[in-house]
């Protein structure tokens, strides 16, 4: 059916192409969700820090 070449072809690309999924799904699940309550977290620390320095002035 293959000749050993076309086997070895075929086998990269079936890692390749789990590597890839099983990144996606880790990027997807921990780091974008990571990364955006990180950056609410900032976002609302900056307005509470400028409303206080607008009440103290």
């Amino acid at each position: 059916m293959f000749e050993f070449d076309q086997y070895l072809g075929f086998l990269a690309f079936l890692t390749i192409l789990t590597i890839g999924f099983w990144l996606m799904i880790f990027l997807l699940t921990f780091v974008v969700p990571y990364w955006l309550i990180g950056n609410l977290r900032e976002m609302f620390k900056e307005r509470r820090e400028a409303k206080r320095a607008e009440l103290k002035e």
